[in-house]
């Protein structure tokens, strides 16, 4: 597994390859991902340079857990360059061209990306990809 289970070993991974890649120090290829994602996400930056990294975000309150939200950015890419699901390469590039822009098209996107997995986690399964490459065709035809 790339990332522990640990919450703030994880978090850390962000605040260590966000400081890295500020201070252009050598970064690991995943370090490098990571650092694209944060600095696609502005909002984010203070969170990654203080003490952000310890609060619990929650969204009862309404509020949005940046490390999590940047993790599902990073799920996505992977999947679009890994092509898995099988087909997610080019439903991507279908949503893509419906966008604004590439982050846009990722923003829309893990929101599929988000119910598939928050209803895996409820129903205790694996993530129905099936089910998931429906919800981002649908995506790409301009339906939600």
């Amino acid at each position: 597994m790339i990332f522990g289970q640990d919450r703030t070993e994880l978090r850390q991974m962000y605040v260590d390859a966000w400081r890295k890649a500020r201070n252009g120090e050598v970064m690991s290829q995943l370090e490098v991902q990571i650092a694209e994602v944060i600095a696609d996400h502005p909002e984010y930056h203070p969170v990654l340079t203080g003490k952000g990294t310890e609060e619990s975000f929650a969204p009862e309150g309404g509020e949005t857990n940046p490390f999590l939200h940047m993790g599902l950015h990073l799920a996505l890419r992977d999947q679009v360059a890994t092509d898995r699901p099988p087909g997610i390469r080019a439903v991507f590039k279908a949503i893509a061209a419906r966008a604004q822009d590439r982050l846009d098209a990722e923003h829309r996107a893990i929101g599929c990306l988000a119910e598939t997995l928050w209803e895996a986690q409820s129903q205790n399964k694996a993530p129905d990809e099936q089910q998931y490459l429906e919800r981002l065709e649908r995506l790409a035809r301009g339906r939600s």
